[in-house]
């Protein structure tokens, strides 16, 4: 029995090359995933770490798809502000199924 592929309503590239890493890019993406489960938007929302973006000088960048939303010399504060605009008021926790 083969499962549905399903893609995700929002992707997050978090780069996690050398330098983003050293400058909390790898913090960024543990505190977003974190948001998604305590959301209830897994599945609908999906982070990707990237290895270098060749924007080491803007360290530590991501990117909101399908929206193209860049940032650069993101903090965590910044990350989870961003997430809040480009994804909490853009999508609804998915609602729980009434068991009745």
């Amino acid at each position: 029995m083969n499962k549905p592929f399903k893609t995700p309503d929002k992707v997050i590239y978090v780069c996690t090359g050398s330098k983003c890493k050293k400058k909390g890019g790898k913090e960024n993406a543990k505190a977003l995933r974190t948001l998604i489960k305590d959301l209830g938007l897994k599945g609908r929302v999906e982070i990707v770490k990237t290895e270098c973006t060749d924007r080491c000088d803007f360290a530590p960048v991501m990117c909101f798809q399908p929206d193209n939303y860049w940032m650069h010399h993101v903090t965590e504060r910044q990350a989870i502000q961003a997430f809040d605009d480009q994804v909490t008021r853009q999508l609804k926790p998915a609602a729980k199924e009434d068991p009745a």
